[in-house]
């Protein structure tokens, strides 16, 4: 190993314990698969700790792995792992800093989540869940602004239409 290894070991470590929970999250909403999920954080990590000596030069480390990570689930379905049969998310425990809530919260935003294009899902979880403006969200997803908000609209037409925001404060339709 060469000359300061394991300080840039120990420094990725700390990195990936403080921003692991928030990566898995957003993974398992973008995958729809708490197993996915940790594939590809796990794959994302690999790939950003073989570059962590440049990551001096990253803004945000925190936010250069996000973007590996959606761009690792863009490409998914290239990839070999991706005829894996999926299972349903009944027997994960939450963890304490779960933003989706109690359990039925988490499983119907799943549900929610599932009928949605890859493109549009990927725009809603971006905005919605990591609270991304419309600008870091089209940065991440290499696309323009106004595709996102496009994207944006389109799934949240989609997600009313099919009754999977029922309840929410302001997806009321009035009767026709």
């Amino acid at each position: 190993m060469r000359q300061g290894g394991s300080a840039r070991d120990s420094e990725f470590a700390e990195f990936v314990t403080a921003s692991h929970v928030s990566l898995l999250r957003t993974a398992r909403l973008l995958t729809g698969d708490p197993h996915t999920a940790e594939d590809l954080v796990q794959a994302a990590l690999i790939r950003v700790y073989t570059h962590w000596g440049r990551s001096a030069g990253w803004e945000s480390p925190q936010a250069y792995t996000r973007k590996v990570v959606v761009n690792l689930y863009a490409t998914w379905r290239r990839r070999r792992w991706h005829t894996e049969v999926v299972r349903p998310e009944g027997d994960i425990a939450p963890d304490s800093h779960d933003m989706a809530g109690s359990a039925e919260a988490r499983l119907e935003l799943g549900r929610a989540l599932a009928c949605l294009p890859r493109a549009q899902r990927a725009a809603v979880v971006l905005r919605f869940y990591e609270d991304l403006s419309v600008e870091q969200t089209a940065e991440l997803l290499g696309c323009s602004p106004g595709t996102v908000k496009s994207r944006t609209n389109r799934a949240l037409e989609r997600l009313r239409d099919a009754g999977a925001l029922a309840g929410y404060a302001g997806t009321e339709r009035s009767a026709r």
